[in-house]
């Protein structure tokens, strides 16, 4: 049986059958704004080496926008302006989506688009729609080309690079494994180009200290994220049961060459629905609890309004809000009540809740099932 190697990680067909990669723009596309095609063809052949030892794969692709750049004679690579990125992806998105056809159509494999927007994942009913048509592509032997739609996405709501994306889609399809291909070959302590900086093989947590290991220039100039972005993406994915690895593209059959890179160890795997909120990365608004409040949702208990202390934000019953303690960030889960009923129940006993509401309260402001812990 084949074993595809990620880091110290061994991925089996029969244990990790679906696998996630992210290309980055700098490997897709060279510095005159033309796709690299033979390494593109390699990346083809590695993917139709996988399909037959039996593992599903599905390609997050950027280089739309480097490309339309290119074809439209636009400054900065396309990204001088938001009106410049969404023609250059416009524009780009036929030559990529064409281009994956083409070379994936030469090992006996048939391409899938699918573009999506941040409002695409984040809103569950049309998750779930995304997450069912990933699942069927892969179950017909399709190679899913996905990227975000930047034609129509705006700065205000977008993933902004497709490294959260890759992960985000991961946990979509019900992956077991992400790699992150990219121009440098994984996590370092400090920035690569400085004197004596130590490459990370493998990250067990991601804490304070791997989180301040990161920087978020993009090297090439082309891509949207950094460093930065890639542990952000770990967080979404190992969260969510995942493995993620970061890899360098810059050799050739980069998905059957064995080379150093960055593994970060899953999680242990989360029911879907937690693992979607855990990895969201907007909020319609922020509750505020105190210690006694947070030690408790550390626990495994609901919040109740007890031991809130302050709410932000505009959010009604069902939306999804972050919780906070006196260290940060704790939880996200979905509201039992809007923000103003919410700000009158604020560290009020619960048998005082009915009259304060005007009919029988509910049991918690965020119920333990509806929430995931960070």
């Amino acid at each position: 049986m084949a074993h595809y190697r990620l880091g110290t990680m061994l991925f089996p067909p029969a244990s990790c059958p679906r696998l996630v990669v992210k290309i980055g723009s700098a490997l897709l596309v060279d510095p005159a704004g033309a796709v690299r095609r033979d390494w593109l063809a390699g990346i083809a052949a590695d993917v139709a080496d996988r399909a037959r030892a039996g593992q599903q794969v599905a390609i997050v692709s950027s280089g739309a926008i480097a490309l339309g750049a290119r074809r439209l004679g636009l400054p900065r690579g396309g990204r001088a302006s938001l009106e410049d990125a969404q023609a250059a992806a416009a524009t780009g998105q036929i030559a990529l989506s064409q281009t994956w056809a083409e070379v994936l159509g030469a090992n006996g494999l048939t391409a899938a688009q699918m573009l999506v927007t941040l409002d695409d994942l984040e809103d569950r009913r049309r998750y779930l729609n995304a997450a069912a048509t990933l699942g069927r592509l892969l179950q017909l032997g399709a190679v899913p080309v996905i990227n975000e739609n930047d034609s129509v996405a705006t700065a205000e709501i977008r993933f902004g690079d497709n490294d959260r994306l890759a992960a985000r889609v991961a946990q979509a399809a019900g992956a077991e494994g992400v790699m992150l291909l990219s121009d440098i070959d994984g996590l370092y302590d400090r920035n690569p180009a400085q004197a004596g900086a130590m490459h990370i093989p493998e990250v067990s947590r991601i804490d304070a200290r791997i989180a301040g290991m990161a920087d978020d220039g993009s090297a090439s100039g082309m891509g949207s994220g950094g460093m930065v972005s890639k542990i952000e993406a770990a967080r979404i994915a190992t969260s969510a049961g995942v493995a993620l690895a970061i890899a360098s593209g810059r050799i050739e059959r980069p998905l059957s060459a064995t080379a150093r890179h960055t593994i970060f160890l899953p999680e242990k795997r989360a029911r879907a629905r937690k693992a979607w909120l855990a990895g969201r990365l907007t909020v319609k608004g922020i509750v505020q609890v105190d210690a006694g409040a947070a030690e408790a949702l550390m626990s495994g208990r609901s919040l109740l309004a007890a031991g809130a202390t302050g709410i932000s934000g505009a959010f009604a019953r069902g939306d999804v809000v972050a919780i906070e303690g006196p260290s940060g960030p704790i939880a996200r889960g979905l509201a039992e009540y809007d923000a103003a009923e919410m700000q009158r129940l604020l560290g009020r006993r619960s048998d005082e809740h009915e009259a304060l509401l005007g009919y029988v309260p509910r049991a918690a402001l965020i119920h333990r099932n509806h929430m995931a812990l960070l």
